[in-house]
């Protein structure tokens, strides 16, 4: 399988490692450095796209790949107010496009925790829910995909919770509604990625953690969805992925 890699960072990277490892070949390699050379691809030279750029980039690339028939696997986060759109282009276009805020197998065995927690304490509103995320330096989006992604999962199973709020670490403390669960980011040196959930009350809490140990779950997920993808039409997510 021919492998497109839009955004060639550390994320890029370690995709490349795994495809390479899984028998696959890399069709081209592009970041912001050298762009213009997407335009030499033919749509022939490319099985599938793994798109893991920047917010600002993203729903360029994936739009573009999609126009060439080509189908996408995105991890990009910070982007996701075009979304709609993304997955209007790819139904009209007849193509494949598959989003996941989190690759990590193990990542998103603990968002159906998440939920499952969420669903408990529905029942004892004396608890208040808030999260924390930890990554490393940088990167740009705050709070990450994966907090939104634990937030939405709350949300859907306590109806109290209607919102959001972002509270970057260095930043003045928005206000919190009891309609919110705040979200508190923290840039730390080369963290790949920690998530937790806590509930407080005034006599105990309750946490669960993911501690990522690396990128290499993210990226294994990543190349799993793009081997999946291939020969598909629609819009896909990881619940499609793992057959849930």
């Amino acid at each position: 399988m021919n492998i497109l890699l839009l955004g060639y960072g550390k994320m890029g990277k370690a995709i490349e490692q795994i495809a390479l490892d899984r028998g696959h070949q890399i069709a081209g390699r592009i970041d912001a450095d050298n762009y213009t050379d997407l335009t030499n691809l033919e749509p022939d030279d490319v099985d599938v796209v793994i798109e893991f750029s920047s917010p600002e980039s993203a729903a360029e690339n994936i739009t573009y790949s999609l126009g060439r028939g080509w189908p996408v696997v995105s991890g990009t986060t910070g982007w996701l107010s075009r979304r709609a759109d993304i997955e209007a282009i790819c139904q009209n276009k007849k193509g494949a496009f598959f989003y996941a805020s989190n690759y990590s197998i193990g990542v998103n065995l603990f968002f159906r925790l998440n939920k499952t927690l969420a669903q408990f304490m529905r029942n004892y509103p004396s608890y208040h829910v808030s999260m924390t995320e930890i990554h490393h330096t940088e990167k740009k989006d705050a709070p990450s995909g994966t907090a939104i992604t634990l937030a939405e999962g709350v949300m859907e199973h306590l109806p109290t919770k209607h919102r959001w709020i972002s509270n970057e670490a260095g930043n003045d403390a928005s206000p919190v509604g009891e309609d919110a669960i705040e979200i508190e980011s923290l840039r730390e040196g080369t963290v790949p990625g920690t998530h937790t959930v806590r509930y407080d009350s005034d006599v105990d809490q309750i946490e669960i953690t993911h501690t990522a140990h690396s990128r290499q779950g993210f990226a294994v997920g990543a190349v799993v969805a793009a081997e999946w993808i291939v020969g598909r039409e629609g819009i896909f997510g990881m619940d499609d992925l793992l057959g849930n």
